[in-house]
């Protein structure tokens, strides 16, 4: 039953960051996640089948890009920084509301107390990991246009493998959950 309940929360906090990037774009001027279907919570717009079955299965998945047209915008670098923004910072706004309903509404069941807990870190872990300055995560759109240009061809050409160490490498496996938890702490002051 847990199981199925997490499923339930990744699924609905992955689906706010994604519906948070297509609404800033469109407040910013690109149609293009609104007629693409993407400017919606439902999770069936965002899910990735195999990003799904990735998530299951290993803990670690995706979702579908949203559709974006940075040329939409009046000024395209600052869009996409702002765009990219959008994920992340949804995420810790969603922890945050949850956190203040964990510490104000007495919750008598340990199994809905743990979800609560568990939604809190994983919206915590989306936003810290979507912050990593590495495409395709949503730091990329934010941090690497201040980087010359090779160094942007470099991580968009090997982003993948770079995560793909990231993930794997102990000492940064740390390092992440030493971030997340810090904020997960903040949230809850313990």
């Amino acid at each position: 039953m847990e199981f199925i309940i997490l499923i339930a929360v990744v699924l609905f906090s992955i689906s706010m960051h994604e519906y948070a990037h297509a609404k800033v774009a469109d407040v910013l001027g690109d149609p293009t996640p609104r007629l693409a279907g993407r400017l919606t919570l439902n999770p069936l717009a965002h899910l990735d089948p195999i990003g799904f079955l990735m998530l299951v299965l290993i803990k670690i998945g995706w979702a579908k890009p949203v559709p974006i047209n940075p040329y939409n915008f009046k000024n395209p670098s600052q869009g996409m920084m702002l765009v990219g923004l959008g994920g992340p910072v949804s995420n810790f706004i969603l922890a945050w509301i949850l956190a203040i309903i964990f510490k104000t509404v007495p919750i008598n069941n340990y199994l809905w107390a743990t979800v609560l807990q568990s939604a809190i870190f994983i919206n915590l872990a989306l936003m810290v990991f979507n912050l990593l300055p590495i495409p395709p995560l949503d730091g990329s759109r934010i941090y690497t246009q201040y980087l010359p240009v090779e160094w942007q061809y470099n991580l968009e050409k090997y982003g993948f493998f770079i995560l793909i160490g990231i993930i794997m490498f102990p000492p940064t496996q740390e390092i992440l959950f030493f971030v997340i938890n810090f904020f997960y702490r903040l949230l809850l002051g313990g």
